[in-house]
């Protein structure tokens, strides 16, 4: 991999995390503070990261496996979500956030493979060499935690900030993706079945006993960070 397209996927990476640390987080605080939410519509809120998941096969599955390069559907992608980012940040009431923020990640969450399949594809040995990239997005989330606690946005009231600022993040991404490295569609013209998008052929990875280990943790820690991250930052503030 020469030194150009690594720089560019470690910032498709930092970018990638920038985005989601920005506003994820401390959402929290601001319904509670901002738009007056109860519990349980910070509840429903955070759980649109889940449907955006559930979402998120049909749309790798049916569009970047099949018609479209991925470093294109990664474009399009984040343009449309730094649009309903910024909508959603100016909503003045619950009713007005939640389709927009469940809009978004609908748009965001097919992301995440998304960049990993750009990634690996430009890669000769991934197990080396992704690593590398990935630690930037980590990087990105841990940055944006920081800018926002040095700009004092959440003692400020100004937590509305924070989805301009993802916003405008999203749309830099989005006009990135297109000068990344080419990465076309691996399942043009082949059949595709339904099993298949919704990801059932994964089922027999179940046998290898180290994924399902590495299965069975991504489960049980997703349990505690769903606490996690609907309230700690409301209960730190």
């Amino acid at each position: 991999m020469n030194s150009t397209t690594r720089f560019k996927l470690s910032t498709m990476m930092f970018l990638e995390f920038f985005i989601w640390g920005s506003w994820f987080v401390t959402m929290g605080t601001y319904l509670g503070k901002n738009l007056l939410s109860n519990d349980v519509q910070i509840g429903s809120a955070y759980s649109t990261q889940s449907l955006g998941a559930i979402i998120a096969p049909f749309i790798i599955g049916l569009i970047a496996d099949k018609f479209f390069s991925a470093q294109k559907v990664l474009g399009v992608l984040h343009l449309v979500g730094g649009v309903l980012l910024w909508v959603a940040g100016t909503s003045l009431n619950f009713d007005g956030f939640f389709p927009f923020i469940l809009g978004y990640m609908i748009a965001y969450m097919p992301t995440l493979a998304l960049v990993n399949s750009i990634s690996f594809k430009q890669m000769k040995d991934p197990g080396k060499e992704f690593p590398s990239i990935r630690v930037f997005g980590t990087i990105g989330w841990i940055i944006a935690g920081l800018v926002i606690g040095w700009l004092n946005w959440e003692q400020s009231g100004n937590l509305i900030l924070t989805f301009k600022m993802a916003s405008v993040a999203s749309i830099i991404l989005g006009l990135l993706s297109f000068f990344l490295p080419d990465t076309p569609p691996v399942k043009k013209g082949e059949k595709t079945t339904f099993g298949e998008i919704i990801g059932l052929d994964a089922i027999g990875l179940l046998k290898n006993r180290s994924y399902l280990l590495f299965f069975l943790a991504s489960v049980a820690i997703c349990i505690p960070l769903a606490f996690y991250y609907n309230f700690t930052n409301p209960f730190l503030n």
